[in-house]
């Protein structure tokens, strides 16, 4: 017994008649009689009795067409709530991106996306490695590479750019580098290189200038860390503005030297495409990013 049948079924219980039903299933009576006869000869019990004034249900019709009527209920309620979520931002939204991205970019700026459209639920997974979206393990990834498969979404991507600091501790005691080639007799602080999936300039600080090869004072993981050590006068570190913000303790230098620059893309499935939560925070997200100073 498939779902044409049933649905037949059902709408000539509704009708009332055969007749009336070929105006609701746009079919000619005989096909709707084939498949009542049909769905009869499966259960091996008659759904109707044929009267002259039209039909009413048997006590087997009766059963069946409970089931079919809560079927239906719920696939309306069903559809009903799908076309809610196309239309209105609600709902529970998981968003995957770096543990750094996340802590010092994503978190802060969350509250006015929340505030702009309560009835929507957000939550972080923040880690360094890919997320498989296709696997729903979060509804939007915010990457620094585009997400690949034939169901992926990939925004256009958004620049950043790395700068230099160091902090006024540091600076105080080992001087302010005055040309790249300085950066040659300074204590450097650089990313690790354990996850080949960033296809970042994360050496930068090693090669940019350099007369010589430079060897890193410090290697670090995470991109929180190394704006921690940097800011506790260990050495020099290329960050992005975002990290540092507005911190009094930590100086830019070099400021004129060509910044490298990296990319977020923001990634979601493209059958999420057509839920409003995925839609407004997706916008939200590149407007904030798009806005500020890299």
């Amino acid at each position: 017994m498939d779902w044409d049948k049933l649905r037949v079924f059902h709408a000539v219980v509704n009708a009332g008649s055969f007749t009336k039903a070929t105006k609701t299933l746009h079919i000619s009576q005989s096909a709707i009689s084939r498949q009542v006869n049909i769905i009869e000869a499966e259960l091996g019990s008659p759904l109707f009795k044929r009267l002259s004034r039209g039909i009413i249900l048997t006590e087997e019709g009766e059963a069946l067409n409970e089931t079919v009527k809560s079927v239906f209920t719920k696939l309306s309620a069903t559809q009903a709530a799908i076309e809610d979520l196309k239309n209105n931002p609600r709902g529970h939204i998981r968003v995957a991106t770096s543990l750094a991205f996340g802590t010092m970019w994503l978190a802060p700026r969350v509250q006015e996306f929340l505030d702009q459209y309560p009835e929507t639920q957000v939550s972080f997974l923040l880690k360094d490695e890919e997320v498989d979206l296709n696997m729903r393990e979060a509804d939007i990834g915010i990457t620094a590479l585009p997400s690949k498969g034939a169901d992926i979404i990939n925004t256009e991507p958004v620049p950043y750019r790395f700068r230099i600091y160091a902090s006024r501790s540091y600076l105080e005691k080992y001087g302010v580098p005055q040309k790249p080639e300085d950066l040659d007799h300074h204590r450097l602080i650089v990313f690790g290189n354990e996850m080949p999936h960033l296809d970042h300039n994360l050496d930068w600080l090693l090669q940019v200038g350099a007369q010589k090869t430079r060897i890193p004072y410090l290697v670090i993981s995470n991109g929180q860390a190394i704006y921690e050590a940097a800011r506790s006068g260990i050495g020099i570190a290329a960050l992005h503005k975002y990290m540092v913000g507005n911190d009094p303790e930590m100086v830019e230098i070099l400021p004129d030297l060509p910044k490298t620059t990296v990319y977020r893309y923001i990634t979601y499935p493209s059958h999420l495409a057509s839920l409003k939560r995925i839609q407004v925070l997706t916008e939200f997200l590149l407007r904030k990013m798009r806005e500020e100073e890299f």
